[in-house]
């Protein structure tokens, strides 16, 4: 299967597993997966699995980032904070549907590997920040939509004071092998509203308030 075909094939999976926003597919389309994995791996970038970044860590299956990011309903005017860049594939599709897009990722190698592809591939309005996502990034809190990238045993209580009133928080909840896709939704007068979307396997979100390594 060449690579043009493997691509296509790949949206009509996203599509067919309930993935309809034009704006989201649209974004899939215009970042090319292939340059956000190992060169060895690049003929398998448009197979619908997590492939392995290194240092312990993936790139989320593709369904998963397309499901993910469909929930947030992102406005072009919103601000997203991501917990944990690994390759910076996810928050490449953020940017292009929201205003601002600041991530977090804890290991220092993978976040400047990220810094730079992003930089390159021409992405402006991303900020790299290398930390404890589980703690979020206070600094510039509130955030429209925070995005969790790796499974958690609750959803820090960091990141849901960062949500700003009106905001959605995504992420996958629950043992440190396997979760349960949660968004968590917060009202104007600051109540949550907690709604579950299937299983889901990430890895583990290590920090203060996730898992301990």
């Amino acid at each position: 299967m060449d690579e043009q075909t493997g691509y296509e094939e790949f949206i009509r999976q996203i599509v067919a597993a309930g993935v309809t926003d034009p704006l989201v597919l649209a974004a899939i389309r215009q970042v090319p997966r292939h340059l956000f994995v190992p060169e060895i791996l690049c003929a398998k970038a448009y197979s619908d699995s997590p492939l392995p970044i290194g240092l312990g860590q993936t790139i989320s299956q593709p369904l998963m980032v397309a499901l993910m990011t469909q929930l947030l309903r992102l406005k072009e005017t919103d601000r997203v904070l991501e917990i944990g860049t690994g390759s910076g594939y996810q928050a490449a599709i953020l940017s292009l549907l929201a205003k601002e897009v600041i991530t977090i990722e804890r290991l220092y190698d993978l976040a400047e590997t990220a810094r730079v592809r992003l930089s390159q591939l021409g992405y402006p309005n991303i900020q790299v920040m290398v930390g404890d996502g589980s703690l979020g990034w206070s600094v510039s809190a509130p955030y429209d939509a925070i995005i969790v990238t790796a499974g958690a045993p609750e959803v820090p209580k960091n990141l849901l004071q960062q949500m700003a009133p009106g905001g959605k928080l995504v992420a996958p909840i629950g043992a440190r092998t396997h979760q349960t896709l949660v968004l968590v939704e917060k009202t104007m007068t600051g109540e949550t509203i907690w709604h579950s979307h299937g299983a889901c396997a990430f890895v583990p979100l290590i920090g203060e308030q996730g898992w301990q390594v």
